[in-house]
């Protein structure tokens, strides 16, 4: 699913009436009823408040109150201002609107803020996605009094007040605080950053049949990973495939005091289907490695306690280092010499890996191609500078992937995986539990094993990113949030792929 900048939108909308054609009106109340439909699936009982802005999405609002009142349900709206200053659409919807019996509008004034019931759940359609300064005035007045009500929102399109996708000079006071958010045709960029999360809520998106042709043909920067995309990706060996054809792996992994990185790579690597794993740790890691994961090779450092070499990668398909290898010279000595080893050979860098890369920007230098990196946020923040916002990150990210030539998993609630073009593409799966120890190391196994299994460096990211997340979703019909630890998610991606293949 594409992500399109609310002014692309914008002109989808106006394509889609002229072409597909339909009266603008039309399209309107198909939103409308979209939203309704969804909004009473949501709450089937109970009394509504829908506070109503004077453009379009006030239009909706008003639109959806019609319905709600024909339901039979109790209704009390909210207009922010007087019909003689609502765009053409809304007004037509307030007048249909006024012909309903037992509609009972107010104008919105600040004596009036108290009017309205803590009790209802609330419907704002207040401001669209076209907002481009903060609320101020009435308006700020009454989104400030719903969020501090303790009441029930959803929200038309996006919660008012939040802009489309940069919200550093905005007020974040002067935001409503949706509890859903339901969302036409696509997602805005703003859902998908952190420091939205508090506004958005729960978001649905709701497809309102806006003209597919336009869809396909209009570019974007950014995509929404659903499913049905990823699951194409994902290939079927064949029957007569043996381990050869799977890939052999080299994971370079673990330090003294470290090695249960290095285990959970492995076990995850070979989880994910690679046909031979080695993985090359400290002397004093051999007796680990071999124990807790009898499937892989060992290949034993020369140092006791840290990685201060790597064995010959001719034979190897794909090569990932970093989990648990700590930073001392030798190793950073190592890492220098792997970077000018690869010559293209696909690899993914994690952990460890970027600590040092962040530590010596010389290395960037050396930087092959066919490569992936994986950092949190503040690994991330190491390597191009402290970011404000998940927006400004996100920005910096699309432009580091395109200067570097890397491919880079942000990590996050919807990773973002950019490309070397900077094209990004968030993913789907995956919930809070995720958040814990390890975590990061089972998805370094699992983009090893795509990589040494032919999948493009691009490809292995996003479709090991949805397989990470989706293992760890797969936990959640037994299991909490709070009890996932890494070595729960590794036990389901088995089950992961299973289920992606269905």
């Amino acid at each position: 699913m594409k992500i399109f900048p609310v002014v692309q939108v914008a002109s989808i909308d106006r394509y889609t009436i002229q072409n597909e054609p339909i009266a603008s009106i039309d399209l309107m109340e198909r939103a409308a009823t979209t939203f309704y439909r969804r909004f009473t699936a949501l709450y089937p009982h109970g009394d509504v408040s829908v506070l109503a802005g004077p453009g379009n999405n006030g239009g909706d609002a008003l639109a959806v109150a019609r319905m709600l009142l024909l339901d039979g349900r109790s209704v009390e709206v909210f207009m922010l201002t007087s019909e003689d200053k609502l765009s053409t659409d809304a007004l037509l919807n307030y007048q249909r609107l006024q012909r309903i019996k037992n509609c009972t509008v107010t104008l919105q004034s600040e004596e009036q803020l108290t009017a309205i019931n803590t009790e209802d759940t609330v419907i704002d359609g207040l401001f669209g996605s076209g907002l481009n300064r903060p609320l101020e005035g009435l308006a700020q007045k009454l989104v400030a009094y719903i969020n501090n009500s303790n009441v029930q929102v959803v929200s038309i399109d996006i919660p008012s007040g939040l802009f489309g996708e940069d919200n550093a000079g905005n007020n974040p006071e002067s935001i409503v605080m949706a509890d859903h958010t339901i969302s036409f045709q696509f997602p805005k960029l703003a859902f998908l950053l952190a420091e939205n999360e508090a506004f958005v809520g729960d978001w649905i998106v709701e497809d309102i049949g806006l003209h597919p042709q336009i869809i396909k043909e209009t570019s974007s920067g950014y995509c929404y990973s659903d499913r049905l995309l990823i699951s194409q990706l994902l290939r079927q060996p064949g029957r007569f495939t043996h381990k050869g054809d799977m890939g052999h792996a080299l994971l370079l992994a673990g330090s003294y005091g470290k090695m249960g990185a290095a285990v959970l790579a492995s076990k995850a690597c070979l989880k994910a289907g690679a046909g031979l794993l080695t993985t090359h740790v400290p002397r004093l890691g051999y007796n680990i490695i071999q124990t807790a994961v009898p499937e892989a090779m060992a290949c034993i450092d020369r140092s006791d306690i840290l990685l201060s070499e790597f064995p010959d990668l001719d034979v190897f398909d794909a090569v990932g280092v970093g989990p648990g290898i700590g930073a001392k010279p030798n190793t950073m000595t190592a890492m220098k010499e792997l970077l000018l080893a690869l010559n293209g050979k696909p690899a993914v860098m994690d952990a460890d890996a970027l600590n040092i890369l962040s530590l010596d920007e010389a290395l960037w230098d050396l930087m092959p191609g066919n490569v992936i990196i994986t950092p949190h946020p503040g690994e991330f923040d190491r390597l191009a500078g402290t970011s404000n916002s998940a927006f400004e990150r996100l920005q910096k990210a699309k432009q580091f992937a395109k200067d570097m030539q890397v491919v880079i998993v942000l990590k996050g609630a919807y990773t973002a995986v950019i490309n070397t073009d900077g094209h990004c593409y968030f993913n789907s799966s995956g919930n809070y539990g995720m958040a814990t120890a390890g975590s990061g190391d089972a998805l370094t196994g699992i983009l090893l094993a795509l990589l040494a299994q032919g999948y493009s460096v691009l490809e292995a990211a996003r479709l090991g990113v949805y397989l990470h997340g989706l293992a760890a979703d797969l936990l959640l019909t037994h299991m909490a949030e709070e009890a996932i630890v890494a070595s729960d998610i590794i036990s389901k991606i088995g089950a992961a792929f299973q289920s992606l293949r269905r």
